[in-house]
């Protein structure tokens, strides 16, 4: 596949501003020739007329006029004033139109040429004229000599040749074309400058590949789930994502805003200050709790923007929380078959053996215990995660030994929408398992259960005979990662319904029970109160 011939940006800004200078020096350069033209003839033609003017009124031409042979004094005085001024020519003759002077001597005596002496010699005008004479096309200034009395007794004519005119303004025009040049380098030397300027603030992209750059740049942020804005070194917003907006339900235009205006509380000016990374930091914004990266954005060891990107912890942890109902499934299931497994071994025994009343009892008891629970269970408790939940404790309490007994005052109907299946396993299933750790080193091991929705809260109650939990621990127990069990990984469990409960608007209270254990009361209001709501 073959790309495209691209012309890079240097060439294009020395190209563009090369021909604008060769256009203008070449236009004004017309025009000043045209207006130098035009000021040489007006100059040399006036310079002609008033020395034309000055010979006709000298007293020594009129009187060489009465003369036998007037060119013996009008001759030398004519090559005289023609050297001084550098005319081509200073013709005088009388009103016939012959000559008495002129730069060729031998010439004197003939009749002038060009046909425009009729002016002068018969109207007395003074004036400047265009003709071709014997040396040639020339620029004349005419002038009547008059005697005493007034009459026209001949003509004077200096004159200046067309072609040294031209040749004048072409010299001047010569100098000015240095000047231009000058000026032509000057500015070629300028977009060179400019062009490596440019190429330098876009870090030697060229513009097809910043305009690459920034159609990616749109796709990728689209594309993305995180939200992501960032800042320049004063604060205000260069950038968001369409994800920031909808999670933070931003609906007006920000961009050169500033970053407090808009969120107050995001940190990200104290990155701009420090310039040191902020990593996983969990924080709320707009109500919701989100977790967020702020990085500085540097240019030559220079703090210039910081960009930030967060992610909704609730997704997150109904991330985690869906992986972590899985494995407590899983777990459950395998408690379930296990126990299972472990009964039918039993009464095979005890059939085998020929103690048939003992296996009578034996399947008699767990259909006792079995229907009481199930009767709770199924008739009074109506939500199928709640009941799922506990079989699957059940099943867990029986293979670790735990007497769990489900509260037959217990009763809940379905449970609202806003608490969905994987904010409800996580709150019971953390607070049962670490209620059957509790108890794990006890004797007699019992935790109870009991939930309600009678009032505007649905309650639950998990309860065991633990060794309880001291006060000296009380202030940290929902600090994350803080534990009082050995191992990796602990210490989330609580943090995480704790954040789940404020976030669903309850509340969740720790007492010690009769027996000294500990008893969790978990209050969550029907109507959804929290940061999602």
């Amino acid at each position: 596949m073959t790309s495209r011939f691209r012309v890079s940006l240097q060439t294009k800004i020395l190209g563009l501003v090369i021909t604008l200078i060769v256009s203008i020096i070449i236009i004004l350069s017309g025009v000043f020739a045209y207006w130098e033209k035009q000021d040489t003839e007006d100059r040399m033609g006036q310079l002609a007329l008033q020395a034309a003017t000055t010979l006709s009124f000298m007293p020594t031409i009129k009187d060489a006029f009465t003369r036998d042979d007037p060119a013996e004094i009008i001759q030398p005085i004519a090559l005289s004033v023609q050297k001084e001024i550098g005319a081509e020519f200073v013709v005088i003759g009388n009103e016939d139109s012959i000559r008495y002077a002129h730069p060729d001597p031998w010439k004197i005596g003939e009749q002038m040429v060009g046909g425009d002496n009729d002016r002068a010699l018969k109207n007395g005008e003074y004036y400047i004229s265009k003709a071709e004479g014997t040396l040639g096309p020339s620029l004349r200034g005419k002038a009547p000599i008059l005697d005493d009395d007034g009459d026209i007794i001949g003509i004077v004519s200096v004159g200046f040749l067309i072609d040294d005119i031209n040749s004048a303004a072409l010299q001047k025009f010569m100098d000015i074309g240095g000047i231009s040049i000058a000026v032509l380098l000057l500015g070629t030397f300028g977009s060179f400058m400019l062009a490596r300027s440019i190429r330098k603030d876009t870090m030697g992209l060229e513009p097809f590949q910043i305009a690459s750059l920034y159609r990616d740049r749109e796709a990728v942020l689209s594309s993305v789930k995180e939200g992501i804005i960032a800042i320049d070194h004063q604060g205000l917003v260069t950038m968001i994502n369409q994800s920031a907006k909808a999670m933070l339900n931003i609906a007006e235009d920000t961009n050169k805003k500033p970053i407090e205006e808009i969120l107050p509380n995001t940190q990200m000016l104290r990155v701009l200050e420090s310039g040191t990374p902020e990593h996983n930091e969990e924080m709320i914004l707009k109500d919701r709790v989100i977790i967020v990266n702020r990085t500085p954005i540097l240019e030559d060891d220079n703090v210039v923007g910081v960009v930030a990107s967060f992610r909704d912890k609730t997704e997150v942890r109904e991330m985690v929380n869906a992986l972590s109902e899985v494995k407590r499934y899983s777990e459950d299931l395998r408690a379930q078959t296990h126990e299972f497994t472990n009964k039918m071994y039993v009464l095979l025994g005890l059939l085998q053996l020929g103690n048939y009343q003992e296996a009578i009892d034996l399947i008699e008891s767990e259909f006792q215990t079995s229907q009481t629970q199930n009767k709770v269970l199924f008739d009074q408790i109506q939500d199928d995660t709640v009941q799922a939940i506990l079989l699957g404790k059940i099943s867990k309490a029986s293979e670790q030994k735990v007497d769990f007994s489900i509260d037959s005052e217990s009763s809940l109907q379905l449970i609202p929408k806003h608490i969905n299946r994987s904010k409800l396993v996580t709150i019971l299933g953390n607070i049962i398992d670490n209620a059957f750790e509790a108890v794990s080193s006890q004797e007699d091991k019992k935790v109870g259960f009991f939930a309600t929705d009678i009032g505007s809260d649905i309650v639950f109650e998990i309860t065991d005979n633990g060794p309880g939990i001291s006060d000296s621990i009380m202030p940290y127990l929902f600090m994350r990662g803080f534990s009082t069990k050995k191992g990796q990984n602990r210490g989330f469990g609580l943090a995480n319904v704790n954040e789940i409960v404020e976030e669903l608007g309850g509340t969740m209270e720790i007492s010690q029970t009769s027996s000294e254990g500990a008893m969790f009361s978990i209050f969550i209001p029907k109507k959804g109160g929290g940061f999602n709501d």
